[in-house]
């Protein structure tokens, strides 16, 4: 029987408010560019125009390694900056470098090379502090910016290990891996002092459910409408059904909503004035009705379609980043700035966005998000104008995620969840290897089907030159002297009058023999066309396939981490000092965790099924077309066929123009764009050649995405 979590025992939990954060982990970075486009009036992708006025001078304090599909500039520390724009939402800045390059960097990152001031040195007895940032008695303070309870660190952000009361007396015990995402999902804030909104929210809840059965018992229309707006509110608060959660006793999400599947195909080219050129794609949802007792086959499905494009997608997935920290979310695309409007890509591009969003409604919370509600069913362009900006301002849930995670109480086992994360980090691995293996045999499987093609065309050729007595041009020819070939050529008595192979006129059996050969010859050319065809079409499909269940444990990577954290505070809660909060706090947590862990297994058996009746129907499908042209042609050769055969002349075939040029050289062979996560992600060209250029050049600074898109 599912409960709620064990309460609080102290008010402290309750009234606490969450301490402010001056860095998430990038996802904040794009509330600060949406204020920074907002302030500006662009809505392009393109590098914005610098402000007016004077821009303060600052040098990097850090290493930053920032995120392109964010906007955040990378810097080293020591870099020289300008700061465009200091206060942005979350505590972002937009900088420029000595490049000229403009991007986001979190406030915290550096400081004014002007006007600082000096604070009283901190001594630590056997402690360094070389090359690592002090706590709130800093040296060195920057004038107007912003004071943090909290040490933000170096490069990785890992401390040295030598003292750990020191650290934990700074901190309270939180963790300094700032990038870790224990950390940056609010997992370690909700174990160490919970969610100041977690009664918050159940009191809410209650009041909006008592309201609705109030205005519901009047069987008022309006009423209704209203108590419909309050919860969509509600939801669009993080305070509605939408963002519970709930997990059973065997560490599954319970579902609320039936799976169903979504298409995006009838991809298009559309111009805007403001935005240029751009891809535009349908998505289509199909929701299919349970079918009932009387009837056993489900009926028609319900259908809603919708515009959508590439920003439309990011849009998405930087919402749901925000709002589902502690989900494992499959990656979006990567960008691509060169090509993206060629056939092939805009083919895989569409592939690659409806594999995202299948996996998304699979999930079984995702698949209720308010977001992905909203996604699917919003038809109206001005409705999407008008709530886009509402959900990208939401603040990210951080611990409130956890605190609105409901499962039954006790429902971990140390042991139990220990082993379970190493056998589950260890499969993972395992899995992502031999799928990489797999992709990469699967591409020579491809290739071997277009060496079949152009042999089985080499085939037909050559019987076909056998027949005409024509030179078959670029063929090897063997046990036939130079002089005996040019006597065969010039020679009579290679055809008779009717076409057929052989030197007496009127030869009704070789007539025959002549043309049935003549259409195998034809039905080779037919063979090699669906050898190509199927390497080109269902076999790339099977392969652009395999990349959805490529790279799991760099996909659930934050959920161990995340695991393995919170079974250390676990273990410090229940051992070294008893407490029954933080302890039940980590139990949340562990559910989450090990429900993500459940979703995978039992996602990676449907995964994995469906991958295996795919290629097999496909080559079922590939080699009964195969057999069914070669019996046509086996038939040639038996009665009647063969004597209707010989009742007319031999037309010339349609491939022995060929024969002098034969099409033995196909086109390349298309291949799957990279995974996200692949070693070589897909570049834009203009980025490998300003690579290339920087190595002719001398080193390119280091910088954001807008200086690689010239």
């Amino acid at each position: 029987m599912s409960t709620l979590p064990r309460s609080p025992k102290n008010s402290r939990f309750i009234t606490q408010k969450r301490p402010h954060s001056d860095f998430d982990a990038g996802i904040n970075s794009s509330t600060a560019w949406t204020e920074h486009l907002e302030a500006t009036g662009s809505l392009s992708d393109d590098e914005p125009e610098e402000e007016d006025g004077e821009h303060r001078q600052a040098r990097a304090l850090y290493n930053f390694e920032g995120k392109t599909e964010f906007r955040e500039l990378s810097v080293e520390a020591g870099d020289e900056l300008e700061v465009v724009k200091e206060d942005l939402a979350d505590g972002w800045s937009l900088v420029k470098n000595v490049a000229g390059e403009i991007g986001l960097l979190p406030r915290t990152y550096y400081t004014f090379t002007a006007d600082f001031t000096t604070a009283p040195e901190v001594s630590l007895s056997g402690f360094t502090t070389h090359h690592q940032r002090d706590a709130s008695s800093s040296t060195i303070t920057p004038r107007g910016s912003l004071r943090t309870e909290e040490i933000v660190p170096q490069n990785t952000g890992e401390w040295r290990a030598a003292f750990p009361s020191f650290r934990q007396s700074l901190l309270g015990g939180k963790s300094l891996n700032r990038f870790s995402t224990f950390v940056t999902s609010g997992a370690e804030e909700w174990v160490l002092k919970g969610s100041a909104d977690s009664e918050a929210v159940l009191a809410a809840q209650a009041a909006a459910e008592a309201a609705s059965h109030q205005r519901f018992s009047t069987a008022d229309e309006d009423d209704s409408e209203e108590a419909e707006e309050e919860r969509n509110r509600l939801n669009r608060l993080g305070l509605g059904e939408a963002d519970h959660h709930f997990v059973d006793a065997g560490h599954n999400w319970k579902t609320k909503l039936p799976p169903f599947q979504v298409l995006v195909h009838s991809p298009s080219k559309r111009t805007s004035t403001l935005s240029g050129s751009f891809t535009i794609y349908n998505v289509t949802a199909l929701f299919h009705p349970p079918p009932t007792d009387n009837d056993s086959s489900p009926g028609s499905p319900t259908r809603v379609t919708v515009y959508r494009r590439f920003s439309h997608f990011v849009i998405l997935h930087t919402a749901l980043t925000r709002r589902l920290p502690g989900i494992a979310l499959p990656p979006l695309p990567e960008k691509q700035y060169a090509g993206r409007f060629s056939e092939d890509f805009v083919e895989a591009r569409r592939g690659d966005l409806e594999r995202y969003i299948s996996r998304i409604v699979r999930h079984p919370v995702a698949r209720y998000a308010e977001v992905v509600t909203f996604f699917l069913g919003c038809e109206s362009d001005t409705e999407w104008k008008r709530l886009v900006p509402q959900h990208l301002a939401m603040p990210a849930a951080g611990p409130s995620f956890y605190a609105r995670v409901f499962h039954p109480d006790f429902n971990v086992d140390a042991d139990e969840a220990s082993d379970a994360v190493e056998r589950f980090d260890t499969h993972t691995r395992a899995v992502g290897k031999g799928v990489q293996g797999l992709r990469n045999i699967f591409g020579r499987v491809r290739d071997a089907r277009i060496e079949m093609s152009k042999a089985e065309r080499l085939l037909s050729y050559s019987l076909l030159s056998l027949i005409t007595s024509q030179t078959l041009a670029s063929a090897p020819v063997t046990g036939a002297s130079v002089e005996e070939e040019e006597y065969n050529v010039k020679g009579k008595g290679l055809l008779n009058e009717d076409g057929a192979w052989c030197w007496r006129e009127g030869c009704s059996d070789c007539l025959k023999l002549t043309n049935a050969m003549q259409k195998t010859s034809e039905v080779l050319q037919s063979v090699a066309d669906l050898y190509d065809d199927h390497a080109r079409r269902t076999q790339l499909s099977t392969h652009e396939a395999l990349k959805g269940v490529a790279h799991p444990s760099s996909l659930y990577q934050g959920v161990i981490t995340t695991h393995r954290s919170t079974l250390s505070r676990y273990s410090q809660a229940t051992t070294n000092h008893t407490d029954d909060e933080m302890a039940s706090r980590c139990e949340t947590v562990l559910n989450t965790t090990m429900a993500e862990m459940e979703t995978y297994h039992t996602q990676k058996t449907e995964d994995f099924s469906t991958l295996a009746k795919d290629h097999l129907d496909g080559e079922i499908a590939f080699y009964e077309q195969v057999l069914s042209r070669l019996k046509t042609a086996r038939r040639g050769f038996d009665e009647p066929q063969f004597t209707q055969l010989g009742a007319q002349a031999r037309q010339a075939s349609i491939y022995e123009r060929e024969l002098e040029h034969p099409r033995l050289t196909p086109p390349p062979l298309s291949q799957p764009a990279p995974h996200v996560f692949d070693a070589a992600p897909m570049r834009p060209v203009s980025v490998a050649i300003q690579e290339g250029m920087g190595m002719l050049l001398g080193p390119s600074s280091r910088g954001s995405v807008f200086g690689k898109f010239w």
